[in-house]
């Protein structure tokens, strides 16, 4: 990790920014990183240079947009084993899940400036009505104007990405707030950006803390925020954010079927991975298995085993499956939330131990549906397995949540398939794999208190945009 300072950028430039933050390692407390945070005034500068660079990003050519994104990719991929290693040590990702993560934000960077290329409006004829006799119609899709993006620690890279790369394919300028645990990964890549030849006055990122990052909800100069984290938080920013468009992302407490007749073999590490993998702190990784109440305790204890040999420890050894949580406190919490669950009746059959901020995964049967392991987002190395009597109950069961991310369903029966994206509350449903599968081409975002809005490339370019109807006559 470089020695140098990192900073607030302010109409695309580095500026000082206010007290200096080092940023420790969750594994081993290291410092990794030192930054400056933004002050009042970087925060206010920010927003006039976003509002001020509307027309300057809304008249760069399609040319332009897809050229920026496509050196951003192409720099990426020549430095991805040092951005690979930074999001290791910054965020305590295991080096493997972090390489796979530069390797996403590339191909979504990529799949963007694709987009730029293509992206349009459809116009139906006008002449359905009469009044439309001799009119042709243009509609054009413009930027709505400035974003606002709010990131969390875990994607440090991605989740950035997938804001600021349709936002530069749209023309539309932004103020970036990265989570106060990790934002060295997205400091560097605003000066990535900059460098890519992007207007300088578009690009903003303010590493701050709450209170300065509400300035970026109700700030009217803002016209869409978008913003991934907790449904708490999320919710009241929205609020707050009121005549915004809003885009939220706010999680899940994800489940996964398995049906009558799967065999559980292939099925284990999988799950195992989608469970604990990254200690558990991934918006759709499975939090809830629903298994046939026949092969329950089976399963569960099969289960068990396999993550008790997964691998844990230090994100940058190679074979490391289950690191850190991002931090101590996070870590005390998941072991309360195990406990509270055992208090209540639940079987413990493995994990739950801490050293650190390292939890050892956890397999809980018989958790009482009150518990907050099962109806609220665990973010953290925890698995509820249980049982179900017939298909139509396990679809009930996975609705039963407050939360509609993704949900997986493991099953031979095609009709079954089609009964699950049809009845299940979810974003997308996932068949014969994990419900923490994420394709970043695709619509992604859920129901109920998982949010509001979709991001993937194309997606978010529709949500940081609106039409534009231009209706033509000759004169006479």
């Amino acid at each position: 990790m470089s020695a140098r300072v990192l900073h607030p950028w302010i109409g695309g430039r580095e500026r000082d920014g206010g007290p200096l933050v080092e940023i420790r390692s969750p594994f081993d407390a290291r410092v990794v990183g030192r930054h400056t945070l933004a002050t009042e005034r970087d925060v206010e500068d920010a927003l006039a240079s976003a509002h001020q660079a509307r027309a300057a990003t809304r008249a760069t050519s399609t040319a332009l947009r897809a050229a920026v994104l496509e050196r951003l990719a192409a720099r990426l991929r020549s430095q991805s084993a040092e951005v690979a290693r930074t999001l290791s040590l910054e965020a305590g990702k295991p080096i493997a899940f972090a390489r796979a993560e530069v390797e996403r934000a590339a191909l979504t960077l990529e799949l963007c400036a694709a987009n730029a290329r293509t992206f349009s409006e459809s116009t139906p004829p006008i002449d359905v009505d009469p009044r439309g006799a001799g009119r042709v119609a243009l509609t054009q899709r413009v930027p709505r104007g400035a974003l606002a993006a709010i990131t969390p620690f875990n994607f440090p890279l991605n989740l950035v990405v997938h804001k600021l790369a349709p936002a530069i394919a749209v023309g539309a300028p932004f103020v970036l707030k990265p989570a106060p645990q990790c934002p060295l990964t997205a400091l560097e890549f605003a000066r990535w950006i900059v460098e890519a030849q992007w207007p300088a006055q578009a690009v903003n990122v303010v590493p701050c803390g709450p209170p300065l990052a509400q300035r970026l909800a109700t700030d009217p100069r803002i016209a869409v925020l978008s913003f991934t984290g907790s449904d708490a938080v999320g919710w009241k920013l929205a609020a707050l954010a009121s005549g915004k468009h809003t885009v939220l992302e706010l999680g899940g407490a994800a489940p996964c079927i398995v049906d009558e007749g799967v065999e559980f073999e292939a099925l284990l590490q999988p799950l195992a991975v989608s469970a604990f993998g990254y200690a558990g702190q991934v918006c759709i990784k499975t939090q809830r298995i629903l298994v046939p109440r026949a092969r329950c305790e089976e399963f569960a204890a099969r289960l068990a085993r396999v993550a008790q040999a997964l691998p844990r420890g230090d994100p940058l050894d190679e074979a490391t499956v289950v690191g850190p949580l991002i931090d101590e406190a996070s870590a005390e919490r998941v072991v309360s939330w195990i406990e509270e669950a055992r208090a209540a009746g639940a079987r413990v059959l493995c994990g739950g131990e801490r050293e650190g901020a390292l939890v050892s995964p956890a397999v809980l049967l018989d958790a009482p549906r009150s518990a907050r392991v099962v109806c609220d987002e665990v973010f953290g190395p925890v698995v509820a397995v249980e049982p179900f009597d017939s298909f139509e109950e396990a679809l009930a069961r996975a609705n039963d949540s407050r939360f509609g991310l993704q949900a997986g369903v493991y099953t031979h029966s095609l009709a079954h398939a089609l009964a699950a994206q049809r009845e299940l509350e979810y974003g997308a449903v996932i068949v014969n794999d994990t419900p923490t599968l994420r394709l970043d081409a695709l619509a992604y975002g859920g129901t109920k208190d998982s949010g509001t809005g979709r991001e993937g490339p194309r997606w978010a370019m529709e949500e940081y945009t609106q039409p534009r109807v231009l209706v033509l006559r000759g004169l006479s």
